[in-house]
């Protein structure tokens, strides 16, 4: 491992000491694992990926009252203060900038192959038995209600709406977790996906029959 890497690696456990538990280090070492695998048949750059991976969330903007610039400013100074190439930056915080779920409601213009790999990475571990947990730790965070059959999902049209919806942690399935398997970008990821997505599936299953007292 290079130098510069553990470096990056001991700056997020650091920072993130406190994080909520679903975007907390574990979240980020997952992702870069992910990422490393996906990109060892996606032939990436291998520091992009990295450091994008590690980054992604050093300050999430839901933590940080929607700031979204927080995170790519603390990226770019850490990567700058650790001597990293200026292209490398330039591309990790552009990474950094449009791979969430909510940029898709923008029309994105910046994309690139090491982008795809972590957007993947980092989708992969919002579903699954992983993603589930995550939604109702932060649900939970946000005191939100697990499921209201009167509250009915939402089909997000905008950035604005995702952001500010409070809905049970159930709607968002439906107006997130669900979405994910169809907006995988490697072929890799697409693999993964198909199997945590039935998992989910089946766990909604469960969830209505018990609800139901079934």
């Amino acid at each position: 491992m290079q130098p510069s890497i553990q470096k990056t690696i001991d700056f997020v456990k650091k920072t993130l000491a406190n994080a909520e538990a679903g975007h907390d280090w574990f979240h980020i070492e997952r992702v870069y694992k992910t990422a490393q695998n996906i990109n060892q048949k996606e032939n990436g750059d291998d520091l992009v990926v990295a450091y994008a991976a590690l980054l992604h969330d050093i300050a999430d903007p839901k933590f940080n009252d929607g700031d979204e610039k927080i995170g790519p400013n603390i990226a770019a100074a850490f990567l700058k203060s650790i001597e990293v190439d200026q292209s490398i930056i330039d591309h990790v915080i552009l990474i950094i900038e449009n791979m969430s779920f909510k940029n898709s409601f923008d029309q994105n213009s910046f994309t690139s192959r090491e982008m795809q790999i972590v957007q993947d990475a980092d989708r992969l571990d919002a579903i699954g038995a992983i993603g589930i947990a995550r939604a109702f730790t932060y649900g939970g965070f946000k005191n939100r209600v697990l499921y209201d059959p009167e509250i009915k999902p939402e089909q997000h049209l905008s950035k604005e709406t995702y952001k500010n919806t409070s809905a049970p942690t159930i709607n968002h399935f439906y107006e997130k977790l669900l979405l994910l398997k169809d907006m995988m970008n490697t072929n890799a990821g697409k693999d993964i996906a198909e199997e945590r997505h039935q998992f989910m599936l089946l766990y909604l299953k469960h969830f209505f029959s018990e609800w139901a007292g079934n």
